[in-house]
C-alpha cells in the first residue's frame, strides 16, 4: 500500500482518530496530544454495526482486537461525524511477534477497499517504523503520556475498589468524571505535569474517593488479566466489569503502566537472549527507572487509606512471573500475564478471569498455557479463561463467568 505522509499542514487542520483501547485513560491521552498541537479524538462507537464494519474490511481470521479497534476507526470515517478528507488514523504498535504489528497495513488495505486511500495512517510505536513530516513523539511528550497513564491507573484502581461498595449510587462515577475534567483542564493549561504536581493530584484523588460513603460488607474478589485490549475495553469484553458488578463482586485490573514497564524491561531480555544492542538495553533501563519512581507515587498516595488495596509493584510482578515462566517468553503479554495473575492472587483476588481474544496465539500460550503451573503454586486459585471473538455468544461468556463465581462462593461457604 502507498504511504501517505502526515504533513505539518495536516497537524493544523486534521483530526486524528484513535480506537478506544483504555476507556479510563484515553481522555487523558487526548489531552496530552492536544497539549502538543494534535487534535486527537477517540472513536467510542460500539455495537454490532462496529463489529460488522471490522469484519467487512478485514479477513475474519484476523484477531478479535483488530476487528474491534479497526472497526471503530473505519466506522468513524463512515459515520458522518467527521470529514474523511480532514482525518487521519493512528494505530499503536509494540513491534512484537503479534498480529498487532500488521494493523498499520490492515488499516491501509481497508482504506483502499473503501476508496479512501488518501487518509493518512500513523504508526505510534517505540520502534518508529515510519517517519512523518508533521507527527513526532518527543521525549517530553512521552513523559507526559506516561504520567497520564499513571493518573489513569489511579482512577481505575480507586473506581474499582469504591464502586461496588458506594452507598449513594452514582457517587463514584461522578467523581471519576470530575477528576477526568479536572486533569484534562490542568493539561490544557500546562499544570499538574511535573512530578510534584502529579503526586499532589494522586493524593487528592485518594482523599476524594476515601470520602465517598461506603458500606462494609464482604464481596467476592475477582482479578482480571489477559490480552491488553480485551482486559480493559468494555466493548472488547462485552461489559465484563458491569457484569461482575451486577453479580456482587469487587474486581481489580492491573494498571496500564505495567505493560509499558514490561516493554521497557524486555530490552534487557532482548540484549541477553537475542543479541539486541547495549544502547537499547540502557534506554530501557532508564525508562524503567523513571516509570518505577512515578509508580511509587500511587503507593505513597494510598498509604493513609488502608481500606484501598495498592497495586502490585512491577518488580514484584517480574519476580512472581519467574516462578512460572522464563523471561525469554515475551511475545504478546508474555511473562507479564502469569506475573500479574500471581500478583492478584497474592493480593487476595484469588478468582481470576483471563480474557482471551480469538486469534491471539501468544496470549493463549501464556494464558491457558500457564494455568496449570499457577494452580500448582496456588492450589486455592480459581482461574478461568474466557474466550472473546466476533462470533462468540455473549450468553456463553456470561454463563462461564457465573460458573466461576458459583465455585468461588461455594469455596467461601466452606
Amino acid at each position: 500500500m502507498d504511504f501517505v505522509d502526515f504533513t505539518k499542514q495536516m497537524k493544523r487542520d486534521y483530526t486524528i482518530i484513535a480506537p478506544d483501547i483504555f476507556p479510563t485513560h484515553m481522555e487523558l491521552i487526548e489531552a496530552a496530544f492536544r497539549l502538543y498541537g494534535y487534535k486527537l479524538v477517540v472513536a467510542r462507537y460500539e455495537g454490532k454495526q462496529v463489529i460488522d464494519t471490522g469484519l467487512k474490511y478485514l479477513h475474519n481470521d484476523m484477531c478479535y482486537p483488530a476487528i474491534c479497534t479497526i472497526g471503530q476507526q473505519i466506522y468513524a470515517l463512515t459515520s458522518g461525524d467527521y470529514d474523511p478528507k480532514k482525518c487521519a488514523l493512528i494505530t499503536f504498535q509494540t513491534g512484537g511477534g503479534c498480529r498487532a504489528s500488521n494493523y498499520l497495513m490492515l488499516l491501509r488495505k481497508a482504506l483502499k477497499s473503501m476508496g479512501m486511500e488518501y487518509v493518512p495512517v500513523i504508526s505510534l510505536s517505540f520502534g518508529r517504523f515510519e517517519r512523518y513530516s508533521g507527527f513526532k513523539i518527543t521525549l517530553p511528550m512521552l513523559l507526559i503520556a506516561i504520567r497520564a497513564l499513571i493518573l489513569g491507573d489511579m482512577l481505575l484502581l480507586l473506581k474499582n475498589q469504591t464502586l461496588p461498595y458506594e452507598i449513594n449510587k452514582g457517587d463514584t462515577r461522578r467523581l471519576v468524571e470530575k477528576w477526568i475534567n479536572e486533569l484534562t483542564n490542568q493539561f490544557a493549561h500546562k499544570k499538574g505535569l511535573t512530578g510534584p504536581g502529579m503526586k499532589k493530584n494522586l493524593r487528592a484523588m485518594a482523599k476524594d474517593f476515601h470520602d465517598i460513603p461506603r458500606e462494609k460488607k464482604d464481596k467476592t474478589k475477582v482479578g482480571i488479566v489477559g490480552e491488553i485490549y480485551v482486559k480493559y475495553s468494555s466493548f472488547g469484553n462485552n461489559g465484563l466489569e458491569k457484569l461482575l458488578l451486577s453479580q456482587g463482586c469487587e474486581y481489580m485490573v492491573p494498571g496500564v503502566l505495567g505493560f509499558f514497564q514490561y516493554c521497557f524491561a524486555n530490552t534487557a531480555v532482548d540484549n541477553k537472549y537475542y543479541g539486541a544492542s547495549r544502547l537499547i538495553k540502557l534506554a530501557g533501563r532508564l525508562a524503567l527507572d523513571i516509570a518505577g519512581k512515578w509508580e511509587n507515587g500511587i503507593d505513597e498516595a494510598l498509604r493513609p487509606y488502608p481500606e484501598f488495596v495498592p497495586p502490585v509493584g512491577f518488580e514484584e510482578v517480574r519476580r512472581l512471573s519467574a516462578r512460572v515462566i522464563d523471561p525469554g517468553v515475551k511475545m504478546g503479554e508474555g511473562w507479564l500475564l502469569p506475573g500479574e495473575t500471581a500478583g492478584l492472587i497474592e493480593k487476595g483476588y484469588t478468582n481470576v478471569i483471563c480474557a482471551q481474544p480469538f486469534g491471539c496465539l501468544p496470549n493463549h500460550i501464556v494464558g491457558k498455557g500457564t494455568i496449570r503451573k499457577l494452580r500448582e503454586i496456588y492450589p486455592d486459585a480459581n482461574i478461568f479463561p474466557v474466550d472473546y471473538d466476533a462470533g462468540a455468544s455473549r450468553v456463553n461468556q456470561e454463563n462461564r463467568i457465573k460458573l466461576m463465581l458459583a465455585i468461588a462462593r461455594e469455596r467461601d461457604a466452606v
